[in-house]
């Protein structure tokens, strides 16, 4: 038994997909050239005044509604006190005491059990700009475009026991996120961060252990990595009889370690007061079913619809709502054909395989009607499953020929001539006397070594379901 338990909470930082900043109608476009995205607003020029950005506010509630958050009928923004050097107010606007989605959870499926995750809360703040330190020797540059972005910072309890749920639980979030459309969850950009609370307790203990703060994880697997360096960091401190500090600390990508950066501050030192520029957010019950109204079928939902009305297997379903993008395919593929499991199946396999490795590239990947078309060819028994997905489907995807122009083309129309088949058939039985000799005395499983023996010879073009019925026959026979 463990001696120290880790406890975790995540604050993950969601950059919304709105056009205008959160405060000012200031575009939000990532990859712009330094300083072009500000105005007198973002600035903080004096005798400006924010105005809130209304989509930021829906797009809160749609989060908070997903994870079954309460909705605040009135909340507020307050001003943080703490110095950003890429923030020119000096402060940050926040929700500090009047969060607009409270409570809720994540909930999480774990081979066969389901957890559920406790939030605090989800609030929307405006982001800070970007300090850039490579660029000069002797001086930091900042860039303020970022400076005023809408974000959401969805804050869980410290509830999360070790670093693969802490990951599952980002992953949640980001693929939820994605969902409902409201950001794009791109790590690597910035636009979905994670920042890891870690403490030790005696194990059976209640109280919680000193925490430290790893900030700006920019990856689900770097999201794991730090936590477990910090939980094997933490525990050999306390073995030898040190104090842990309590201190906000970064993450080294090169070697999975993590290294102080600061003395973690305290909630008091932020000096949070309310802001008297910012009016209160209020969502009436009319705004909220208005709100509601609007969102799409959840995951949950769309994969209780794949097992009831397509029968599919629940693992099947479970993996295509892992993605919308997967979803609307396969229903649009659905729509025009009627074996759903086959294209669960090329979905889940050949489809998924392909877009893995060009990295979910939307370009020329394959139509509904070209996938409806594969599936046709397979069940009819025009060419098998493997010259489909290995030599069709390729080609499918970077030209426009149809599924039968190709497989006439390239000679793997399977072959219906019974008379051919019986050859090659007969042949595989001459050349492996031992192995049938072996199926005859009750080893079955060998039909499979010879099924694969005539696809050989006949380079993959043979009916392999007529031919295993026809091996079957011959191996059955008195001869």
């Amino acid at each position: 038994m463990q001696r120290y338990e880790p406890v975790i909470g995540l604050e993950i930082h969601v950059q919304l997909a709105t056009q205008s900043k959160l405060f000012c109608g200031d575009p939000v476009q990532f990859g712009a050239a330094p300083n072009t995205l500000v105005s007198p607003i973002s600035l903080a020029y004096p005798g400006t005044l924010p105005r809130i950005n209304q989509q930021a506010v829906e797009s809160a509630v749609q989060l908070g509604l997903a994870f079954g958050c309460g909705i605040a009928p009135i909340s507020y923004f307050a001003r943080k006190h703490y110095f950003y050097p890429d923030l020119p107010r000096g402060y940050q606007t926040s929700q500090h005491t009047h969060p607009i989605c409270a409570g809720g959870a994540i909930q999480i499926k774990e081979e066969t059990r389901n957890l559920s995750f406790a939030l605090n809360r989800i609030h929307l703040e405006d982001d800070a700009g970007k300090s850039i330190h490579d660029l000069y020797e002797d001086a930091t540059c900042i860039d303020l475009n970022r400076a005023g972005t809408a974000l959401l910072e969805i804050v869980t309890e410290p509830v999360i026991y070790n670093a693969e749920h802490a990951a599952a639980v980002v992953a949640e979030i980001r693929k939820m996120v994605r969902w409902l459309g409201i950001g794009d969850g791109n790590m690597e950009a910035g636009n979905l961060r994670c920042d890891a609370n870690i403490s030790l307790r005696l194990a059976g203990t209640k109280e919680l252990g000193t925490k430290v703060e790893v900030k700006n994880l920019n990856s689900i697997r770097f999201v794991k990595k730090a936590i477990e360096f910090e939980i094997e960091r933490m525990e050999k401190m306390l073995e030898r009889g040190e104090k842990i500090q309590q201190q906000t600390r970064s993450f080294n990508a090169s070697n999975f370690t993590t290294f102080a950066t600061r003395e973690k501050e305290e909630a008091h030192d932020y000096r949070y007061f309310p802001d008297p520029d910012l009016p209160p957010i209020r969502i009436t019950q009319e705004r909220l079913n208005a709100i509601q109204s609007s969102m799409p079928a959840l995951p949950s939902e769309i994969t209780s619809i794949l097992q009831t009305k397509y029968s599919l297997s629940e693992y099947d379903a479970e993996q295509i709502t892992q993605d919308k993008t997967e979803w609307q395919f396969f229903l649009a593929t659905a729509n025009i054909c009627a074996n759903y499991k086959s294209i669960a199946n090329w979905m889940l396999g050949p489809i998924r395989q392909w877009r893995n490795e060009k990295n979910n590239e939307e370009e020329n990947m394959l139509q509904p009607a070209q996938l409806a078309e594969l599936i046709e060819l397979v069940e009819s028994g025009t060419v098998s499953f493997t010259i489909a997905a290995q030599k069709i489907f390729p080609i499918m995807i970077t030209g426009s020929q149809s599924a039968l122009q190709i497989a006439e083309e390239g000679g793997w129309l399977q072959e219906k001539d019974t008379q051919q088949l019986e050859t090659w058939v007969n042949e595989v039985l001459a050349a492996m006397p031992e192995q049938v000799a072996a199926y005859k005395k009750g080893k079955k499983g060998l039909i499979g070594v010879f099924v694969g023996e005539v696809k050989k010879r006949s380079r993959g073009k043979a009916d392999l379901k007529w031919v295993t019925t026809y091996l079957e026959q011959q191996l059955t026979s008195t001869k």
